[in-house]
């Protein structure tokens, strides 16, 4: 089953539950792929469907430190809510010690030293990790074991 028939089955049972929080979430995740299907006047595959789900959670994670930041627990509990929807659809997540390894084993086989050769840990890191972490963790991870 596709990302996007599961995305459509999501929509159904919370249409059906009555869930308006789950049925607005997906629907703006449906929405959102519709138009990069638009843009890219092709039908997208299953990754290109976690880049978008990717890009969106990327989205409720900053519109949270900002209204936390804004003093609105509030506004940032419902996108603590529709975050929880996105990664219901994303792989599972990496854990820093996994990010940690990954990027370990990529400068070794690359051979990299030192914050000169960051650019080239990351092009050949970033595709590893795609969906399954947030590029500003692995940024940051990167920095660190380069340094």
């Amino acid at each position: 089953m596709t990302l996007k028939e599961q995305l459509s089955d999501a929509m159904k049972a919370a249409m059906k539950a009555r869930d308006t929080l789950r049925l607005s979430a997906v629907r703006m995740v449906r929405a959102a792929i519709t138009n990069r299907e638009i843009e890219s006047r092709t039908e997208l595959d299953n990754q290109a469907v976690i880049d978008v789900i990717s890009t969106l959670a990327k989205q409720r994670r900053e519109s949270i430190r900002m209204y936390r930041e804004g003093n609105r627990p509030e506004l940032a509990e419902k996108e603590e809510q529709e975050l929880a929807v996105l990664l219901e659809f994303l792989p599972a997540q990496l854990s820093p010690a996994e990010i940690d390894a990954c990027i370990t084993t990529v400068i070794q086989e690359i051979d990299a030293h030192g914050l000169k050769d960051m650019g080239r840990v990351m092009k050949a890191v970033t595709p590893i990790t795609a969906g399954k972490a947030d590029g500003k963790i692995v940024s940051d991870a990167v920095r660190r074991l380069l340094a």
